[in-house]
């Protein structure tokens, strides 16, 4: 630990002046094995991380550095969790092709089978919709629909087939997945189900995230093309950057607070903070060799990565 964050204050030096006074560094070591493979944090500032090596979820208080160590079952393979309105985490466990909840006081596992018909559909991330239901992605080609309430689940095919990954729902309530093998996002009817494909500009980009900005727009991150791209759902136009670099792949997006875009880099081994106003890239290179950061959340002045490749979470503190 104190190696990390001594080369973290390092990168920090080696910033330009004006990101030194934005933003701190801090890096906190995990259990070794586990592969954090997505992050979310609460409004209590306790992360919440996929353990998907060792079928766990994990509990972080960066107050004390103390990880806790939840089992989700035998055969249990974790990818994505984000925090619910009810203050819990949620995963898609594609081990057990389930939705989970995990009490965060009491620790009891609760979990949604999904269909017997719908085999291992390779599930990989989940959000809430405004009324309260779970839209989650299996990138094997189908996106489902969990209500909590009821414990209906619903799974439709998507279209093309094999693909979908990133989830998320606009201010609005809008809902709006990429399909990484497709190439497309799509945005989901909440009623009927039907997505509805919409293209981005640059051919075989592949799609892999998905968030939206304050406005309602859906930035992209294009892993294939190395591209971040924006679109505006009420012109129905799009606009594409380039990340910094020779061979940029761009894994996760994230918009945080300040409507400031967040990506992390494979290409660069690196977190990419883009200012859509100045147009303009900043670069934060990880400390360890292939990071491998596979997820962004955040909650207002905080932005936080899992480092699948390091066994880390490092939160980015805005000041």
């Amino acid at each position: 630990m104190r190696h990390s964050l001594l080369a973290f204050a390092l990168v920090l030096l080696l910033l330009p002046p004006a990101a030194r006074g934005e933003i701190a560094i801090q890096a906190y070591a995990l259990p070794t094995g586990g592969g954090p493979h997505d992050v979310a944090v609460g409004a209590d500032g306790i992360a919440w991380y996929t353990a998907q090596r060792s079928g766990q979820l994990g509990r972080l208080d960066p107050g004390t550095g103390k990880v806790d160590l939840i089992p989700l079952g035998a055969g249990a393979a974790p990818h994505g969790v984000i925090i619910g309105p009810d203050g819990a985490p949620w995963v898609t466990e594609g081990g057990t092709n389930a939705i989970v909840r995990v009490d965060p006081r009491t620790r009891e596992v609760k979990r949604w089978p999904l269909p017997e018909a719908r085999s291992y559909v390779n599930l990989n991330t989940l959000t809430f919709d405004k009324r309260g239901r779970v839209w989650f992605t299996g990138q094997n080609g189908v996106y489902g629909r969990l209500d909590p309430k009821s414990g209906a689940v619903q799974v439709w095919d998507a279209p093309r087939g094999r693909g979908p990954y990133g989830i998320a729902t606009t201010p609005d309530g809008d809902v709006y997945y990429a399909s990484l093998a497709g190439s497309y996002i799509a945005r989901v009817d909440l009623d009927t189900g039907a997505a509805t494909v919409i293209e981005p500009p640059t051919k075989d980009q592949g799609a892999r995230r998905v968030w939206s900005d304050s406005k309602g727009r859906i930035w992209v991150s294009e892993w294939n093309a190395g591209n971040v791209s924006r679109y505006d759902p009420r012109a129905g136009t799009w606009k594409t950057w380039k990340l910094p670099g020779e061979h940029p792949r761009a894994y996760a997006v994230y918009v945080d607070d300040k409507d400031m875009v967040w990506l992390s880099d494979w290409g660069a081994n690196a977190m990419v903070r883009f200012d859509p106003e100045a147009e303009k890239f900043q670069a934060f290179p990880s400390d360890r060799r292939g990071a491998n950061v596979r997820q962004i959340l955040g909650r207002p002045g905080e932005v936080w990565v899992p480092e699948s490749g390091a066994d880390r979470l490092v939160v980015y503190r805005m000041k």
